[in-house]
């Protein structure tokens, strides 16, 4: 046998954070129409991926729950298949057909076989050019929803979701409005296929391919984009700006948990502290070892969990604690997240401290961009917000750069008690 390699496993290996980060920019190319097409070729992987990015996220519906009805409709049946044939069809070939939405877009996405590309383009167009939405399978969904929806508002912390948004932006607000899940019985298919002819649109769309793309492919992507309809989509009916409530209370009798969120309305992502702010929430509550884990859970076994987050949305974002706790230690916790928010304004992150959550940080990073289809969902994400992909590079140079006094200043700056808005859903003080 030849020498062999030893390793000194009582050493933890050291951790290198990258000093740049150098993401493949995406190539873009215009259709006649004007549609953006951004290709991010790995021919290597033998598969495509193509998403279709649209704005249609629940903020643009005029009739509640019309959004999510729509894209969870597309593949119900089309001029001339059913949803059965539509889901056989997609089965025979492999491929897979996913939707998402979120408050302002939404995205349709196909994956499929590198030799089965034409086939499947062909089944999308029955989904995403020719829905019909059929009234019975339309009526189903409505069905289920609904008691979904009744459901999740059984739980604590689904309230407490809700509650927050509602807190932050105002009730009627399109960042914090809900709608009683009865009125998914007064839904008509009339009112989801107004939200489809107006958004889902040439206007406002864009869209991504990643995996197995050549020049063919490209080109009857085109060709797809092609038969969308034209039109303007116009802007949204209101857009108030956001009225924010300093406290929030729902009762809910017989819970043995209450769920708490604090926080504010900040900014979106192309704001210049909106990293700064993601690294101050990370310190805060961003990992399992978190400064709020540490203090509500390994000190005072209050939870088992604790976060804290910036969300961003198309025209605003916030900032956001959250955990659930025992009953009997409600304000006790939300007085514990109040004083770590103040031991951040107040003292300066030890290094070490700051160091260990930049590695998570950028780590995080990394790990996302494991392949090209995550390449793919960052680069909708940048796009969305108006960058391209270097962006991840300024993101981790900036965060690399993040001192224990930027983020001091930062919670100074923004973290001010009486700018947090604090809910608590749960039996009752």
């Amino acid at each position: 046998m030849g020498n062999s390699i030893s390793f000194d496993r009582s050493r933890q290996p050291e951790t290198v954070i990258p000093e740049r980060l150098n993401v493949p920019d995406a190539y873009e190319y215009r259709t006649a129409s004007g549609v953006r097409i951004y290709a991010l070729p790995a021919p290597e992987y033998g598969v495509v991926r193509v998403s279709f990015v649209f704005r249609a996220g629940s903020s643009w519906q005029r009739v509640p729950f019309s959004a999510s009805a729509t894209v969870n409709n597309l593949a119900e049946g089309s001029r001339d298949m059913t949803s059965q044939q539509i889901a056989e069809r997609l089965d025979y070939y492999g491929s897979w057909f996913d939707v998402s939405m979120d408050r302002d877009w939404s995205v349709v996405t196909f994956v499929c076989l590198s030799k089965f590309f034409d086939k499947t383009l062909e089944v999308a167009r029955r989904i995403l050019l020719e829905a019909e939405f059929p009234e019975e399978e339309l009526r189903t969904y409505c069905a289920k929803s609904r008691q979904t929806l009744a459901i999740n508002r059984t739980k604590v912390d689904f309230n407490a979701r809700e509650l927050f948004a509602k807190s932050l932006y105002g009730a009627t607000h399109p960042y914090g409005v809900s709608s009683p899940a009865e009125l998914y019985d007064d839904l008509r298919r009339e009112d989801v296929r107004a939200f489809y002819e107006e958004r889902y649109t040439a206007d406002g769309c864009f869209a991504v391919m990643s995996g197995d793309v050549d020049d063919a492919r490209l080109r009857g992507v085109e060709a797809f984009i092609a038969g969308m309809r034209n039109g303007s989509a116009g802007e949204r009916l209101r857009f108030p700006e956001p009225c924010s409530i300093a406290r929030a209370d729902m009762p809910f009798p017989g819970a043995v948990q209450s769920a708490i969120r604090v926080g504010r309305v900040l900014f979106p992502r192309n704001h210049p502290d909106f990293i700064g702010m993601q690294v101050v929430a990370a310190v805060l509550g961003g990992y399992f070892g978190s400064r709020l884990v540490h203090n509500l859970r390994e000190e005072r076994g209050y939870t088992y969990g604790a976060y804290s987050a910036m969300v961003n949305f198309d025209r605003s974002g916030y900032f956001a604690a959250a955990t659930e706790v025992g009953a009997q230690f409600t304000e006790d916790a939300l007085a514990q997240i109040f004083a770590e928010i103040e031991r951040l304004r107040r003292d300066p992150v030890p290094e070490e401290e700051l160091a260990l959550v930049r590695n998570i940080m950028v780590g995080e990073v990394l790990r996302i961009l494991d392949g090209p289809f995550g390449i793919a969902d960052v680069t909708i994400e940048n796009i969305q917000n108006g960058f391209d992909n270097g962006y991840l590079g300024a993101f981790v140079r900036q965060v690399r750069e993040t001192t224990p006094e930027r983020v001091r200043e930062l919670a100074l700056r923004y973290l001010a008690p009486d700018d947090l808005t604090a809910v608590v859903v749960g039996p009752g003080r």
